[in-house]
């Protein structure tokens, strides 16, 4: 079932990740190799706090390309049971890759299989940013590139873009028109991913897309959960300009995995 608004879109984007592995996080230190790392089982995370045995604060690095700004551990929040990613000019300099922009990147600790990925979050808004929520393993992990995306353009809130990437091969954008402010509140958005072949985007708990494996192989290796923000550059076609006009912020009220 699709929303009646929804279509699909291939952008610039598409060329710059496949040239950048953007989010495949190319300039990532390397992470525990898929054979060492623990397939995580069912959990719900509040978000009270950091909790270090799940999660860790990306810190010290860029994923290069198209992303204009530098991870720093001390973007990534808790407080009101609430986790936050701030998005500022604070310097990051040097282990950054000299990007003029600092943004927090949260990911999981352990891998994690078919399920349903669901959080619930209330994304930035401004030209040139994204607010992500996603699955990934790449390069970093030690496997090819596999990847689940809900992505809030800031430039309009107002929809989601969906994508899916296996082998590195993606260019399965969906935009949803979502009738609401992305960013004006909280909302639930979910990843459904089944292992006979299906995966299944919710909003609200309402099926809004589809993909079935006919416009491409979905993946099936083990992936991390991961959210960020960020900023764009090069890529004005896709996210729009980005202007710095002060602090943005995306917040995430609970994370939950249920394994299938």
């Amino acid at each position: 079932m699709r929303s009646t608004t929804t279509h699909h879109r291939t952008t610039p984007r598409r060329v710059f990740l496949a040239l950048t592995l953007a989010l495949g996080l190319s300039a990532a230190p390397a992470l525990t190799p898929p054979a060492e790392a623990a397939i995580g089982g069912s959990f719900v995370d509040n978000f009270d706090g950091h909790n270090g045995g799940r999660w860790h604060k990306a810190d010290g690095w860029s994923n290069g390309g198209m992303f204009n700004a530098g991870w720093r551990a001390d973007h990534v929040w808790h407080n009101g049971g609430v986790m936050g990613l701030n998005l500022n000019n604070t310097p990051c300099p040097g282990g950054c890759s000299g990007k003029p922009y600092a943004s927090g990147e949260y990911r999981s600790n352990d891998l994690y299989s078919y399920g349903r990925f669901e959080v619930r979050m209330k994304a930035a808004s401004g030209s040139g940013m994204v607010t992500s929520f996603f699955t990934y393993t790449g390069p970093s992990d030690g496997q090819p590139w596999d990847e689940i995306d809900v992505e809030i353009l800031g430039k309009n809130t107002w929809q989601m873009q969906t994508n899916y990437f296996t082998n590195g091969v993606g260019g399965h954008e969906t935009t949803i028109n979502l009738g609401f402010d992305a960013a004006a509140g909280y909302h639930n958005y979910a990843i459904e991913w089944w292992p006979g072949g299906t995966i299944n985007w919710f909003v609200d708990g309402r099926l809004v897309h589809q993909e079935d494996g006919s416009r491409g192989p979905l993946p099936t290796r083990p992936q991390r959960i991961m959210m960020n923000l960020w900023p764009g550059t090069g890529v004005d076609g896709w996210l729009g300009p980005f202007h710095y006009t002060g602090q943005k912020t995306a917040t995430y009220d609970w994370v939950r995995y249920t394994r299938y």
